[in-house]
């Protein structure tokens, strides 16, 4: 690295300005580039800021800022799945195809209780940058450690859109009833 690190509250305030005014994801890597620190560092910068009650969310693409009003014109509906993970790519393209952002995955684990994973894929490429991500570091898809059983929190701009994404699951054999 080169040139001079910016330290503490000022790099925080610069992660919260970059992530404000960008629209996409912003990886740990470019933040930790454009301060001049290392990504751990960014790492703990983000734990402090989402403490501080800022709506930052952890994608597999990097990290969003998601004020609050964005969510007041979504609805949101919670649906039960159960699928191999060779059917995942599936189920996340038919979920976002009907118009609807996935925001998560939860599983409820014997042993750690309720676990959940931010997706936040709401379109064909951010589904394959998410599934590149699970390939690429060999990761396991949470529901591999419920047999395939989990939830996913959906958000849309109103019912119709959540409706009709529950009856493609319905239809498709991924929805559990």
């Amino acid at each position: 690295m080169t040139g001079k690190k910016v330290l503490g509250d000022e790099r925080r305030e610069l992660i919260l300005h970059e992530l404000k005014t960008k629209q996409q994801p912003i990886t740990g890597s470019e933040l930790a580039k454009l301060t001049n620190v290392s990504r751990q560092v960014i790492v703990s910068d983000i734990t402090l800021l989402k403490a501080k009650n800022e709506p930052i969310v952890a994608t597999s693409q990097g990290y969003l800022y998601i004020p609050t009003s964005l969510h007041d014109n979504h609805v949101e509906r919670t649906v039960a799945c159960n699928h191999t993970p060779e059917r995942a790519e599936e189920e996340l393209n038919l979920l976002v195809d009907h118009g609807v952002t996935v925001k998560d995955v939860k599983i409820e684990h014997g042993v750690y209780g309720d676990l959940t994973a931010s997706i936040m894929v709401a379109n064909r490429k951010e589904v394959q940058q998410f599934l590149k991500k699970i390939h690429s570091t060999n990761a396991a898809y949470l529901s591999e450690l419920t047999e395939g059983v989990h939830l996913h929190t959906l958000s849309a701009t109103n019912e119709k859109l959540l409706e009709d994404a529950e009856q493609a699951l319905k239809e498709a054999g991924f929805l559990i009833k």
